[in-house]
């Protein structure tokens, strides 16, 4: 019972920046729990390995590339997958950057855009998913945050800035939304291991700097927020919204 309960058998996920890393880690997961899969980014190239991927663990992929920043991209995106795939029961809103400064060397061009990015694009594409949703009542919306979207952590202002924006938009959705049938959550990973990471964490140094400050004293996989987008795509977590979940070795204690 409780194992079905987690079970994903017919339903369609749409998981942006779905590519590489994190984004590639969850689309695989929901297609493993059974879930049909669009994903969603920039880069054709990424997208359309992992829709392989997906295809061949016997589940139908769809490749989406698009901005997520650009409406009438994302309407298009929307509309291929109703046609294709034939409807959206879960949204994963990963797409996301981030730039490296401290406040005083920040322009204000690469501010605009991580908050553009990180925050107007999840605005951008619940709305037009949302719709799709409302029409429906029903839909699991995953927001991707970050542990630094509640803690002040220095040359990442742009960054931590825009995910505390996603955790209160996740908030706010929630509380527009739960009246359709619609749950809306956060997950608010800390350092996971990959390609865009790997750079930091490949030097003994600054490994060494962030493992301080991580109570179980290593960073995170990709495959280990399996389990929790699955859980929270399903039936399983029907009695939560609003609700941020941290996955981040207990570095938010």
């Amino acid at each position: 019972m409780v194992y079905d309960k987690l079970k994903l058998d017919g339903k369609v996920a749409l998981v942006t920046g779905g590519g590489r890393g994190l984004g590639k880690a969850m689309a695989k997961a929901l297609a493993e729990a059974g879930a049909d899969v669009a994903v969603l980014s920039r880069t054709a190239r990424e997208i359309e390995e992992t829709a392989r991927e997906i295809i061949g663990m016997g589940r139908r992929a769809l490749p989406l590339p698009a901005d997520v920043l650009q409406v009438q991209e994302i309407e298009r995106a929307v509309h291929k997958i109703l046609e294709e795939l034939g409807q959206i029961d879960i949204l994963v809103n990963n797409s996301g950057m981030t730039v490296v400064k401290p406040i005083l060397d920040l322009t204000l061009e690469e501010w605009n855009q991580v908050l553009h990015t990180n925050l107007t694009g999840v605005f951008i594409v619940s709305k037009m998913v949302g719709r799709h949703m409302v029409e429906r009542r029903q839909g699991k919306i995953i927001n991707m945050a970050s542990v630094a979207g509640v803690r002040g952590i220095t040359t990442l202002a742009a960054y931590a800035a825009s995910k505390a924006g996603v955790i209160h938009l996740t908030r706010c959705m929630a509380a527009e939304w739960v009246k359709y049938n619609i749950r809306v959550n956060a997950i608010a990973p800390g350092y996971f291991y990959t390609s865009m990471s790997a750079r930091g964490l490949d030097s003994e140094k600054v490994r060494e700097a962030i493992l301080s400050k991580i109570p179980l004293r290593r960073v995170g996989q990709p495959e280990e927020l399996g389990p929790l987008v699955v859980y929270l795509a399903s039936e399983a977590s029907d009695f939560m919204t609003g609700e941020t979940v941290f996955i981040d070795g207990g570095q938010s204690i």
